[in-house]
């Protein structure tokens, strides 16, 4: 059986298309196999997890806001980010496009990441620090927005989960192939439990068994 998720470290400056955009790179030059399609977007400027599948289902319970699968960020932020800004961010930020949800923030150590290609601009005079940052919603450059709005701009972003998965040992570049079960949709219960059964006359059943036979031609088309 195909495997039905891809898992893809998505190198800076790499669009999430694999139809050519421009002179940008994308997802062509690195992943080969067909039928694969983006469950989400990471824009061109972020780097780290994309997943991809080729399974409509998987990729609905990926992307549909029902689900709220968590997706955590590696952030590097411009200043010495303050716990009064982290528990912002937590609580939720207030955007043009409303409030957004509680959050998980925290400070962290820099990860164990490769270097930006190119680096990032800093300033002498002004340190950076890093955090880890969970949401379970994904508004347009949602990230980005949170920390300037709390006073600490983005310098990096590394998107490092997307609910259990993780990057792992992934190189930038370079993926894996997982295979993901699905639930066994539910089925539905039937309004007649309860209900005393009735005898159906010759008619009866002879309505039942024509309906039957023009549901099934109608079933065709």
């Amino acid at each position: 059986m195909q495997p039905n998720l891809l898992l893809f470290n998505k190198p800076y400056l790499v669009v999430s298309q694999f139809s050519p955009l421009d002179s940008k790179q994308t997802l062509k030059e690195f992943i080969d196999l067909l039928d694969y399609y983006p469950a989400g977007r990471l824009d061109h400027d972020s780097e780290g997890l994309l997943a991809l599948t080729n399974n409509s289902a998987l990729q609905a319970r990926i992307t549909d806001p029902q689900f709220k699968l968590p997706k955590t960020y590696w952030v590097q932020v411009e200043g010495d980010i303050s716990s009064s800004a982290l528990s912002l961010l937590a609580e939720g930020v207030r955007l043009k496009d409303g409030l957004t949800r509680p959050a998980t923030a925290n400070k962290i150590q820099a990860p164990d990441f490769p270097p930006r290609n190119p680096p990032i601009r800093t300033r002498k005079n002004i340190p950076t620090s890093w955090i880890e940052l969970t949401i379970r919603e994904g508004r347009n450059r949602q990230v980005r927005r949170m920390t300037a709005n709390v006073g600490f701009p983005t310098l990096r972003l590394i998107r490092a989960g997307i609910g259990d998965w993780t990057l792992g040992e992934l190189a930038p570049g370079d993926y894996r192939l997982l295979n993901v079960n699905l639930p066994t949709p539910k089925r539905r219960r039937s309004n007649n439990k309860g209900r005393p059964r009735t005898k159906k006359n010759a008619s009866d059943s002879n309505i039942g068994k024509i309906g039957s036979k023009k549901n099934n031609g109608e079933n065709k088309t």
